[in-house]
């Protein structure tokens, strides 16, 4: 019998945003280790996540939306981490909403290297009014791009995730795994906690809000017993937000923190308890420190 070839690599996923590139990494993976909301930038960083089959493994990069409508110091670093995860990969997914291609989407498109196959995939098909619109968007789609392959999902869907998986195996190199079989991510448990809570954030305040807040962990502590102690500070960019992110007395923030912490207790698999503060801090967007200790370089 013809001996199983062993396949690795770096796959990236692009797009530009709220498009459902976090959702479908996950899926993909099996973990949620990329945070997921309907608001812009809720992505901000590279994000690998590891998916390790039996004769494969698949690393994703998951990427911020390419920005092309804001300029700060963070959106210009976000746009860095999108051109940088393209230069290094085996293998692009790039994700667009089905029935809706837009000027931003053809902005991603542009960036995406000749050199490299890119998969696309035509996300929240569920959600497409008129079904009989499909086979002529893919056609259009087809006509956009010499693409590899271009497939109809919708992300939150396990089995299309499979296919997908099934789709993209082929792409990648003969190579022995990158990491360890149980590895889910190379984020550490700090940043993900981060992460979780600016996710909770982004889903229960107003639109304005999220795009000046940030997450800081001030403390990260397991005791013996396996509880983790973990100290949050949700830093906004202007004092009129903290009155949004706390509630009327209270409220909104202690949800964000339950929500958050019955998150946390599922990802680490272990009891939280977790403390949640906001403090206003002008212009960290803009800020080279504050960029480089929130993990933008």
């Amino acid at each position: 019998m013809e001996e199983t070839v062993h396949r690795a690599g770096l796959i990236a996923v692009v797009g530009r945003p709220n498009v459902g590139k976090s959702t479908l990494m996950n899926a993909l993976v099996g973990a949620k280790i990329s945070i997921t909301a309907d608001k812009p930038q809720t992505t901000r960083h590279r994000i690998l996540g590891v998916r390790t089959d039996a004769d494969a493994q698949f690393v994703f990069v998951d990427t911020p939306g390419y920005q092309t409508r804001h300029k700060s110091g963070l959106n210009r670093a976000m746009n860095r981490a999108v051109t940088q995860a393209l230069s290094e990969v085996d293998v692009i997914v790039w994700v667009q909403e089905a029935g809706r291609f837009t000027q931003a989407d053809a902005q991603v498109l542009a960036l995406l290297p000749e050199s490299v196959p890119v998969i696309a995939v035509l996300n929240k098909v569920d959600q497409m009014a008129d079904k009989t619109q499909l086979l002529p968007e893919l056609e259009r789609l087809s006509q956009r791009c010499d693409f590899a392959e271009i497939v109809p999902l919708t992300a939150r869907s396990a089995a299309d995730a499979e296919r997908l998986a099934a789709i993209l195996r082929p792409h990648l190199p003969e190579s022995p795994p990158y990491y360890d079989e149980d590895t889910l991510t190379d984020r550490s448990s700090r940043f993900l906690a981060a992460e979780i809570v600016r996710e909770k954030v982004f889903r229960l305040t107003g639109d304005e809000v999220p795009y000046g807040v940030a997450v800081e962990i001030e403390q990260f502590e397991q005791e013996p017993s396996g509880l983790y102690r973990i100290g949050a500070v949700i830093l906004v960019d202007r004092d009129a937000h903290k009155p949004i992110v706390l509630g009327n007395g209270g409220e909104r923030i202690k949800r964000i923190a339950s929500e958050a912490r019955q998150d946390m207790e599922k990802l680490f698999d272990t009891k939280i308890f977790l403390s949640c503060w906001v403090k206003v801090k002008s212009g960290w967007m803009d800020s080279a420190a504050m960029l480089k200790r929130l993990g933008h370089e």
